[in-house]
């Protein structure tokens, strides 16, 4: 799915982007890379399209006028109800988009700001969930999802 551009980001599904045809936009996302105490990793379970069905980081679209960081941290919030402090760039990828849109994601480390917290699917996350690696291997992810925090280093051991 993703090409990645080294040292790339997470592909946290963007949302969707029609775009002009032959235009070319890229729309500025964010990915978040969350671990519990646990070491699990948080995903959400994509409730539309794209990637409806699928797991992914939680993440989205950067608002205008709004950091990375800001956007990090409100998009897992609004998917999962938790609150996180966001870190350093993990990641970055390109996903090329309907209408020739691309998605510039930037996976970013992010620390729970109440570890006990537990997460609620919220905003367009249909479930939500702190998964170990043998839960990863049951789990349908988007596509170059596992592929590309592996080789950052982030999956759950």
């Amino acid at each position: 799915m993703p090409v990645e551009n080294p040292p790339a980001a997470a592909p946290a599904t963007p949302p969707a982007g029609d775009g002009d045809a032959g235009a070319c936009a890229v729309v500025a996302c964010v990915g978040a890379v969350v671990h519990d105490a646990a070491g699990r990793l948080l995903l959400i379970r994509r409730g539309t399209d794209p990637g409806r069905g699928r797991w992914s980081v939680p993440g989205g679209r950067v608002e205008a006028g709004e950091s990375l960081a800001a956007a990090v941290e409100r998009e897992v919030r609004e998917e999962t109800g938790l609150r996180v402090r966001a870190g350093a760039e993990i990641g970055r990828v390109s996903i090329p988009g309907a209408g020739g849109v691309v998605f510039d994601v930037v996976d970013l480390a992010c620390t729970l700001l109440d570890p006990e917290a537990v997460p609620v699917a919220g905003d367009d996350a249909d479930d939500v969930t702190f998964a170990g690696a043998a839960d990863l291997a049951e789990l349908s992810c988007t596509d170059g999802l596992l592929e590309s925090l592996g080789s950052w280093g982030v999956l759950p051991r």
